[in-house]
């Protein structure tokens, strides 16, 4: 069994069939889409779109919530919040009544049973809430918080946009990155490619791979300057450079 893993598509089309032509060649069985699908890129409504085709079990992000909710921007708010809250609230207007319904089928969590009575628990954040930050260095008494009342032989979630592998307890932690807007502080700086990851099933073993794979960079600038987004100098600044 191979399972891939994808999360943090924000609104990138480009961005996400690339990922779904290499999980094709990865022969996966199918893919589990970790959250936050349509905020803060050109293409919300065809990232649905292309999700609600495949038909794969889907997380409930933060920002998959600011959908069905955008919120709003305040006086004090900076220049750059504003402008973020302009381009949620953008993106909230591409959807059509069928991508909200579809939007409320996802889950907070899902626990999927591998092998030998091993189990994949799948989250944005973390099991306790989409908001939750796990890194490297999160230290075990407050991932202990925040996984308390759950188990599972491999934790994965997103959110933080920064592939991750790390050990607690029996387990293992992943973060399988973002494919939309890959990297932090500052988010998807002169990035130009996708992340993902592959869960692996075998003969008892188990195994998982992170992944990156290049990007068309013209064809992804491309699809945000003929978007009418809002600021869409800020999201093709993230691209550009080398």
């Amino acid at each position: 069994m191979r399972i891939g893993l994808i999360s943090d598509i924000h609104g990138n089309l480009v961005a996400l069939e690339t990922v779904l032509r290499e999980l094709e060649r990865e022969h996966t069985d199918q893919v589990i889409c970790l959250g936050d699908v349509g905020t803060s890129g050109p293409q919300p409504h065809e990232v649905i779109e292309r999700l609600s085709e495949l038909k794969c079990h889907v997380i409930l992000g933060n920002t998959d919530a600011w959908l069905l909710t955008p919120p709003v921007a305040l006086k004090t708010d900076s220049e750059n919040r504003r402008a973020t809250y302009e381009i949620n609230a953008w993106c909230a207007k591409q959807l059509s009544p069928e991508d909200r319904g579809y939007i409320q089928t996802f889950a907070p969590t899902l626990t999927f049973p591998l092998d030998e009575g091993r189990t994949l628990m799948c989250y944005h954040g973390s099991p306790r809430s989409f908001d939750d930050v796990i890194t490297a260095t999160t230290p075990d008494v407050e991932v202990t918080q925040m996984m308390e009342g759950y188990s599972a032989t491999i934790f994965v979630g997103g959110h933080t946009h920064i592939q991750m592998l790390r050990r607690y307890e029996d387990a293992h932690l992943v973060n399988v990155g973002s494919v939309g807007l890959p990297g932090a502080n500052p988010m998807n700086h002169h990035v130009h490619w996708a992340e993902y990851g592959v869960l692996t099933v075998e003969d008892g073993r188990l195994s998982i791979d992170l992944q990156r794979t290049p990007l068309d960079m013209a064809a992804l600038l491309e699809a945000g300057t003929n978007s009418d987004m809002p600021h869409i100098e800020l999201w093709t600044q993230k691209w550009e450079g080398t």
